[in-house]
């Protein structure tokens, strides 16, 4: 039975943040929620680019296959993008400090908007070697990434961190680590909204208005969800104790990162428009190798 710390009115489940200890090797929820959040997402994208109802004249610019290579180097920007996005942007001293508390990923540390820079870098880095659409390969990195903040923000309830300020809502809940107030439990606040939320509205989007047919609209309705969620949700959040209110006493370090992301993400929906990519020469020769291939396999 799971212990529970006595709230004022919702008790906060003690769960502990390893879920199997081996001795020498320790596995927490933490590193599960990100397994479990990319292969939830190259799962999706899979059915994405195989679905040829969704792209304009039926016709796919991504492959399964290639959305199988795109594995790694979304893994390697995610996990790198956002630890340096965490050691940049929020905590640089403490890691200057201990430099080795870099590579201790298992304590936690990551920062989105890190995460997202990786992202971008890795669907540059992507499209160049394999010759896909930039934009579409965007939106289609776009679709998927609700599952991994879904899962990495119960992640972080699961840990006690990123807790909400003091509150006297019937749900409030007094986390381990931050005292006795009653607080807003703001993981679960972003987990809905920027997971399950964000995830709809990109599906209808998607599936109901076939605006991957639009390149670059996904992604920057998805950047304008992203962003909109994140600044609602830091205003019932707790900044960072070392970091504080920003300018002028009520703006934080994640809405400052985040207004940026809604101006680019308004700027792709509104300039977005239809492309077919039916007698786009590189795609014609690629899948005309991939035919050939098939044919002596």
């Amino acid at each position: 039975m799971i212990p529970l710390t006595t709230l004022g009115v919702v008790a906060y489940p003690q769960i502990d943040p390893v879920f199997l200890d081996l001795g020498v090797i320790q596995l927490r929820w933490y590193g599960l929620a990100y397994v479990v959040g990319i292969l939830c997402g190259w799962l999706y994208g899979r059915s994405i680019v195989a679905n040829p109802r969704l792209w304009p004249d039926r016709v796919s610019p991504i492959t399964k296959t290639e959305v199988d290579d795109f594995i790694l180097y979304i893994t390697l920007g995610v996990v790198l993008g956002g630890r340096l996005g965490s050691v940049l942007f929020y905590d640089f001293e403490r890691y200057l400090a201990d430099p080795m508390a870099v590579f201790r990923v298992w304590e936690g540390g990551m920062a989105f908007h890190g995460g997202l820079i990786g992202v971008v870098v890795a669907v540059l880095v992507f499209c160049r070697v394999y010759r896909v659409p930039l934009w579409s390969m965007f939106d289609v990195a776009a679709v998927c990434v609700p599952f991994g903040l879904f899962f990495g923000r119960i992640a972080n309830f699961i840990n006690g961190e990123l807790w909400g300020a003091p509150t006297s809502v019937a749900w409030a809940m007094v986390f381990p680590d931050a005292g006795p107030e009653p607080r807003h439990p703001s993981q679960l606040y972003e987990a809905v909204l920027e997971g399950l939320v964000l995830f709809l509205i990109l599906r209808i989007a998607t599936h109901r208005f076939g605006m991957l047919k639009r390149p670059r609209f996904v992604a920057g309705l998805f950047l304008t969800g992203y962003a909109s969620a994140r600044i609602f949700v830091e205003f019932f959040r707790m900044p960072d104790a070392h970091l504080g209110y920003l300018y002028g006493g009520w703006l934080t370090m994640g809405m400052t990162l985040s207004i940026p992301m809604l101006l680019i993400g308004l700027w792709a929906m509104a300039f977005s428009k239809y492309h077919s990519y039916a007698a786009d020469p590189r795609l014609i020769e690629k899948r005309a190798k991939e035919q050939a291939d098939a044919g002596r396999a």
